[in-house]
């Protein structure tokens, strides 16, 4: 793009197709949105053009529009649905105030999802009442379920969120806490209700989620990864259905060890199809 041009919805919409990117899946995108650069119409602009795209054949976006900063302010509602503003900046401030999206009420981990509407209202279904942000029977167990899939777009996989679900679904140790917490959700209709929830925990660091990039090495070599750009940003379109296969197959080797208790490169034993003690 040249210098005080901005990426029109056509420049945006060449670099989803260039990456055959779904229109008929569900697509949960994770972004910086100063690395996409200047984008005619500004965010409302990339989000119109986004929706439209993954939409076209019958698929669902989805933003996220987490609120998981509240629990440290027990002054505030952990979620209010009447209130755009999130923990994960302006994309996701503006997705969540478009009136043509559903919102999850999902106490810390909610997204926005744009498409279908009945498609949208199943799938933000039964929210309320998850027992941790991530989990199995959350939206981000039916993107593992409906084959859908992860794009991030000038993220690294730290903001995968979808990898928190993962663990969750292989019942891994040492992810959420022992006692859960009370959250309050308000309502659109102004009901405020209170729930109780495990939040994220480890106990040997403070946020695994850092350590999630030691899996993007396993997913390429297993093809869960299509490369590409939206705007100036790096862009990794990935498979869920085959990101928690993969993790299940370190995890399965790993004879009964963390794969994320340190952060050392994983050994190549771990996800490679040649074991190579065996190999001549």
């Amino acid at each position: 793009m040249t210098k005080n041009r901005a990426y029109t919805k056509a420049n945006i919409l060449a670099g989803l197709e260039a990456m055959r990117a779904p229109r008929d899946r569900v697509v949960l995108m994770h972004s910086a949105l100063r690395l996409v650069g200047p984008v005619e119409g500004g965010a409302e602009g990339l989000l119109n053009t986004l929706i439209d795209y993954f939409t076209a054949d019958g698929g669902l976006f989805c933003v996220p529009t987490h609120t998981w900063a509240n629990l440290s302010h027990p002054e505030r509602y952990t979620l209010d649905m009447t209130d755009p503003h999130t923990c994960l900046g302006a994309f996701s401030d503006i997705a969540a105030a478009d009136k043509r999206g559903l919102r999850s009420e999902n106490p810390t981990h909610s997204m926005v999802v744009f498409g279908d509407r009945a498609g949208a209202e199943a799938f933000v279904r039964g929210e309320l009442d998850v027992p941790s942000g991530t989990a199995p029977e959350s939206c981000y167990g039916k993107l593992y379920r409906k084959d859908g899939y992860v794009l991030l777009v000038g993220v690294p996989h730290s903001k995968n969120t979808y990898l928190h679900c993962v663990d969750e679904m292989l019942g891994a140790d040492n992810r959420l806490s022992k006692s859960p917490k009370t959250v309050s959700i308000k309502r659109l209709s102004g009901e405020v209700v209170t729930r109780e929830i495990h939040s994220h925990y480890t106990d040997y660091t403070k946020d695994i989620s850092q350590r999630f990039p030691k899996y993007e090495t396993a997913f390429r070599y297993h093809g869960a990864i299509t490369d590409g750009f939206v705007g100036d940003a790096p862009a990794q379109l990935c498979d869920a259905r085959v990101m928690k296969h993969v993790i299940e197959l370190i995890r399965s080797r790993s004879n009964g060890a963390d794969p994320l208790a340190d952060e050392r490169a994983l050994d190549p034993k771990l996800f490679c199809h040649v074991h190579y003690d065996d190999a001549p």
